[in-house]
């Protein structure tokens, strides 16, 4: 493991201290926010969110973009417009980051929680189609869940740390079973699937800018889609339903103040300057640790899969057993390496432990063995 400790630190150049992910400004942004300072525009109204959200639009090749506060709000806002309403169900991976289950609960539905695949950690259409045909039917257009009477509105996948999922196939199975899919981009951001990006293949797809993904604003997030019915009625829903006024201040609707600050879509569009660059550094960080970890008999590099372009978020390893992972994160923490387990299962924490869910064996699988290591852009 020392091996390990050693290459990491001749990566980086440094004995210090090692992140797991921490941002890199390296352009326009403090000109960007002295600007945007200096206009006074520094809330939810300004010519950087205009800007940010038409260049963000252009470059992931959907219709329309609406920043939001964080990618939760921007996932919650997603699930209101797919109708997802108290009492219903919206199918899910239960290897995600908390925030995908959390939105879902907002709206007062209920996750159920299915396996994913082994080469991209992503939610598998076999485990969906599965579930669907053994358990739910089509009724007056919508899909009922036989087992709790309830109607699944939604499926939401997620791209794990950048690797795209089977999306297409997930299409399909939700086109077929009158299933709104929603896309969990919220690690994916320079992430393609068959030279298409992640995010814009459902209906709608949300982003993060959290302080550790690969662009940020500290927070922030981003909702695409190509309709402009939904773009139109997501920018009202996170601007607190004000009715459009010079002057009154009118809300007809109970809605949310989820629209991203001037300030945050300034340090965005600078980020977005250099998202190319970070994209293809993180990608030869990737290949080096690939070729590094080929000599190691008990750990497995995990590579993009096939037919995508992955932006590699976070890096991850695959150790033979639990009990090595736990080792490797001792020792490399103890080191100065900051090294993390995937997540726990979304299924198994406490409010969500009666949730639906099929066997999850992959999900066990990985959870048991995966671990993150550094990968911040080296500038």
């Amino acid at each position: 493991m020392q091996k390990i400790v050693d290459y990491v630190q001749e990566l980086y150049k440094t004995k210090e201290f090692i992140p797991l992910h921490e941002p890199r400004f390296v352009g326009n942004e403090k000109k960007y926010l002295n600007e945007c300072i200096d206009s006074t525009f520094v809330s939810s109204v300004g010519a950087f969110v205009d800007r940010f959200e038409r260049e963000f639009a252009a470059y992931v090749g959907a219709k329309y973009a609406v920043a939001c506060v964080n990618g939760t709000s921007a996932l919650h806002i997603a699930l209101l417009l797919a109708d997802v309403k108290e009492g219903d169900e919206v199918i899910t991976q239960a290897l995600s980051f908390v925030a995908t289950s959390n939105a879902i609960s907002y709206c007062g539905a209920k996750p159920i929680f299915l396996d994913v695949d082994l080469d991209t950690m992503g939610l598998s259409p076999e485990a969906v189609e599965n579930f669907l045909e053994q358990n739910c039917e089509i009724v007056d257009g919508l899909c009922r869940n036989k087992k709790t009477n309830k109607t699944i509105k939604a499926c939401v996948p997620m791209h794990t740390f950048g690797h795209p999922c089977r999306i297409d196939a997930l299409v399909e199975i939700c086109k077929k079973w009158h299933i709104t899919l929603v896309e969990d981009s919220a690690e994916s951001l320079g992430s393609f699937y068959k030279e298409k990006h992640t995010g814009t293949f459902g209906q709608m797809g949300v982003f993060s800018f959290n302080g550790n993904k690969i662009i940020t604003s500290g927070g922030g997030g981003v909702l695409v889609t190509d309709s402009e019915a939904l773009a139109k009625r997501a920018k009202y829903l996170t601007t607190t339903a004000k009715v459009p006024h010079k002057w009154v201040y009118e809300h007809d609707e109970v809605a949310y103040n989820y629209r991203m600050p001037n300030l945050n879509a300034a340090l965005l569009v600078a980020q977005m300057e250099n998202l190319e660059k970070f994209v293809e550094q993180k990608r030869v960080l990737a290949k080096e640790y690939a070729k590094f970890f080929e000599s190691f008999d008990d750990i497995e590099f995990i590579q993009e899969p096939k037919s995508s372009r992955s932006n590699y978020w976070l890096n991850a390893l695959m150790c033979k057993n639990s009990l090595h992972r736990d080792e490797l994160l001792e020792f490399c923490n103890t080191q100065g390496v900051m090294c993390r387990p995937i997540w726990r299962l979304l299924s198994e924490l406490k409010m969500f432990e009666d949730s639906e869910c099929d066997e999850l064996e992959n999900s066990k699988y990985l959870q048991e063995r995966v671990v993150n290591i550094p990968s911040s852009v080296r500038v």
